[in-house]
């Protein structure tokens, strides 16, 4: 286990403490952030997640795993990152919930992203951008994504929560994460894509391993 993601995950229970209803991401910081809600017996109403895997982890805690479609805004969203830049945008999907993450981002007054200190990028675009694609249209999206700049590689493994595939595209230098975000999700057959930029996080919780966090912007 990573000490830095293990200290921003505790840190953002402070940031969370208080509010009723929950968005919770996936993967391996978030699931950090999970055992120490449940071991810090802090009472929530409940949380929408953004997987299956994220759904069944919050239920072996019993908390309650709510329909987005019944509770309306969400107080919090707490999720990870694969990369993150200065201005806040993010690259996520590594674990291949990018569409939902990103639905119940939107449906959040504040996204919290906690973080480990390896995911600062001055540029986005190292790691691969994940975009989730109807199987159907995966040949004619990949097509477009060359055209863009970059490669696309088919995603090897099972399909998305949604029933979909991903294309991870390298090659990307992202200099305008709010265009690019954009021209992607424009090209038919596209479901989603990977960057966080037109809505990026509100508040950044870095952990370093050595114990440190940092929040930006700091807190009030």
């Amino acid at each position: 286990m990573s000490a830095g993601k293990q200290a921003a995950a505790e840190a953002a229970l402070d940031f969370v403490r208080g509010q009723r209803l929950l968005g919770i991401g996936t993967g391996s910081t978030v699931n950090i952030f999970i055992d120490a809600l449940a071991a810090s017996g802090m009472q929530i109403e409940g949380a929408v997640s953004s997987s299956e895997q994220t759904s069944q982890r919050l239920a072996s805690h019993g908390v309650e795993v709510l329909d987005l479609n019944m509770t309306g805004s969400l107080d919090v969203y707490i999720d990870g990152a694969d990369e993150v830049d200065p201005g806040l945008a993010l690259i996520k999907g590594g674990g291949g919930a990018l569409t939902r993450e990103k639905i119940v981002a939107a449906a959040s007054r504040e996204f919290i992203c906690l973080v480990d200190d390896s995911k600062h990028v001055d540029v986005l675009g190292d790691f691969g951008v994940p975009v989730e694609v109807i199987p159907m249209a995966r040949s004619y999206v990949a097509r477009e994504i060359v055209q863009l700049g970059a490669d696309p590689e088919y995603r090897e493994g099972p399909p998305t929560d949604n029933g979909n595939i991903i294309l991870d595209c390298y090659g990307f230098h992202i200099d305008d994460p709010v265009a690019l975000e954009a021209r992607l999700n424009a090209i038919v057959g596209v479901v989603c894509n990977g960057l966080f930029a037109a809505r990026p996080a509100n508040r950044l919780i870095t952990g370093y391993a050595d114990g440190r966090v940092e929040v930006m912007p700091p807190r009030p």
